[in-house]
Order: C-alpha cells, then sequence, then structure tokens
C-alpha cells in the first residue's frame, strides 16, 4: 500500500487525478486543502464520500507518507492576474514545509507541479531538453511572476540532490471537469459553442499540447513505480494542435462559429507564446508513453462538457 499526501486538492488537475486513483487499491490517500471543507463536498458529489481523509494543512507532518504530490497555486490565467505577486509567497510557504518533511522523511518521493512557464516567456519555438530559461531581470512584468515562482522552486529542488523530488511542468491541460468560464483558448471555444456565439480570437499563429487526464495520471503513476530520482519532467501528448487546425475540427464537429480579429480579448497571464510545448522526452525514460493526441483529447472531453451542458439545460427547464 502506498500512502500518498494531496496538497492542494481543490484544484481541478488534482481532482482529477484523484478519481483516477479511486480505481487503484494499492494507493491510499489523505487529501489536503486550504478549505477542507469544499473538497468533502466534491469527494460526495463524484461517489467518493468517506474514501480518503481530508485534512486542512495544519496537520501535515504527523503522518507517514511514501509520496506527496504538491498541486497548490492557480488553476487559470484569471486566478494568475487576480492573486499577483502574493504567488511567490503561497509557492514558496507550501513547498518549503513539504521540503522540511523531507528532512525528517528522507524516503519520501515528492512530486511538484511545475509549469512549462518555469522556462520564461520565449516561446517562440518549443522548448527541447537544452532550452534555458529566459527571464528579463533587469524589466519583470507581472506576467511572469508565476514562471518566475515555478522556477525558483526548480532551483531549490536540484540544489538538494539527496531527495527524491520529481518538478512536474505542466503546459495545456484540459479535462471535461474543468471550469467552462475559465479564460483559456479552450474553455472560450467551448463557451462560444454552448452560447451559439461567435468567438472572437486574434490571428496569432500559436501551437498548443494539451495533456489528457489519463495520461496525467499515467506518468504519475510510472514516476512513483520507477527508481526514485531528483529531476524534472515535461509533459506532453502524442501531438500538439495548431490554434487554426483546432478551430476547423470544432467547427466541423461541433458547430462553432469564430472571427479572426485584432482585438486584444485574452487573458495572457503569463504571456504570449506561439509554441507553448515541449519536445524534451524525459519522462519517457520513466516508462510515460501518451495514449492520446492533443485533438484526440480534446475532442472527446469537449465532448463530454457539451454533453453536461445540455443535460443540466434539459434538467433546468
Amino acid at each position: 500500500m502506498m500512502k500518498i499526501a494531496i496538497l492542494g486538492a481543490t484544484s481541478q488537475i488534482a481532482k482529477d487525478l484523484i478519481v483516477s486513483f479511486a480505481t487503484e487499491e494499492d494507493k491510499h490517500l489523505h487529501l489536503f486543502a486550504r478549505r477542507p471543507e469544499e473538497v468533502v463536498t466534491w469527494l460526495q458529489r463524484v461517489g467518493l464520500s468517506d474514501r480518503y481523509l481530508v485534512s486542512d494543512f495544519t496537520v501535515f507532518g504527523k503522518q507517514d507518507f511514501d509520496a506527496v504530490i504538491n498541486f497548490v497555486g492557480v488553476g487559470n490565467p484569471a486566478q494568475a492576474v487576480a492573486i499577483g505577486n502574493a504567488i511567490f509567497d503561497i509557492t514558496l510557504r507550501f513547498d518549503e514545509m513539504v521540503l522540511g518533511y523531507l528532512q525528517t522523511h528522507p524516503t519520501c518521493r515528492y512530486l511538484f507541479l511545475s509549469s512549462g512557464a518555469a522556462y520564461g516567456s520565449n516561446f517562440n519555438e518549443p522548448a527541447t531538453c537544452d532550452t534555458s530559461a529566459v527571464v528579463p531581470i533587469n524589466n519583470l512584468a507581472a506576467h511572469e511572476w508565476y514562471g518566475v515562482a515555478k522556477l525558483h522552486a526548480e532551483c531549490r529542488h536540484r540544489a538538494q540532490p539527496e531527495l527524491n523530488i520529481v518538478d512536474i511542468r505542466v503546459f495545456n491541460y484540459f479535462s471535461h471537469t474543468q471550469d467552462i468560464e475559465a479564460r483559456f483558448l479552450i474553455t472560450d471555444i467551448l463557451r462560444a459553442i454552448r452560447d451559439n456565439t461567435v468567438l472572437k480570437t486574434s490571428p496569432d499563429y500559436i501551437v498548443r499540447d494539451y495533456l489528457h487526464p489519463l495520461d496525467f495520471h499515467q506518468l504519475v503513476c510510472a514516476i512513483l513505480s520507477a527508481p526514485a530520482a531528483n529531476v524534472v519532467v515535461d509533459c506532453y501528448s502524442q501531438a500538439p494542435i495548431d490554434k487554426f487546425n483546432l478551430l476547423a475540427v470544432m467547427q466541423e464537429q461541433f458547430g462553432l462559429r469564430y472571427e479572426i480579429t485584432e482585438e486584444n480579448i485574452t487573458v495572457n497571464a503569463t504571456g504570449g507564446k506561439p509554441h507553448y510545448y515541449s519536445l524534451n522526452r524525459r519522462a519517457g525514460d520513466f516508462g510515460y508513453l501518451p495514449t492520446l493526441t492533443s485533438l484526440g483529447g480534446v475532442l472527446q472531453e469537449a465532448n463530454a462538457v457539451l454533453q453536461q451542458q445540455i443535460t443540466s439545460l434539459v434538467c433546468s427547464n
């Protein structure tokens, strides 16, 4: 039995992983959150009531865990803008809490949810294993704070090579459980389909790599099963998708209507990134092999989202 602490259990990606873990009898989870009552309510809603212990962070460190997975942070661009420079203190506080735990539990594994934003805001080309982080240290803008906070955490982790820490850089992630009101390209698309409105989008060419919940679960399990290490891995699907191909397929499959406009209508909390994805395949060393392309994963989850919306509308009438 592997005992795993999930920190930041209110985050959407954490919730998806918790649901995926629910089918595995060999993993026992203890869920931690700043708002534990929300986690309890959510567990009831998804049929996992009384399945897992739920606590606030005041009791963390009083148990023995085989692994700690830290999801504490922000979940969408609008939240990143709202939280501002507090992201530095939040990231540091919870990271140091786990690092302190590892000092007294040296065999425990630590999985830290980092971000592709740790590379900096220059994504004119996709990241590779040789890409350097670019931080405009003399002119640091607010949209770079989130990435710098993640980069600082990664530096702290590499500076302690004796500890078992794997940083997981998430670039783009999409699930049918996503808050459809969040300001991502994919959620903007889905709201336009749901509301039968015209999506307004810029003429900018961008490429995104959407990770599916099942592939994220596979990656986490691969890391937990592999020999302990102190490294960082980038998330990736079988293949990324560019915006205009995505728009065309969403138009064909779901009747999306869209208009190309020069208006600035997006929320770029971490800056514009033309090729926000990675070609770094170090995760494969752990045995990770993605099962879905970005497009395949998006279509699967988008269909589930829109079916939920239709069902909700029918029930409300």
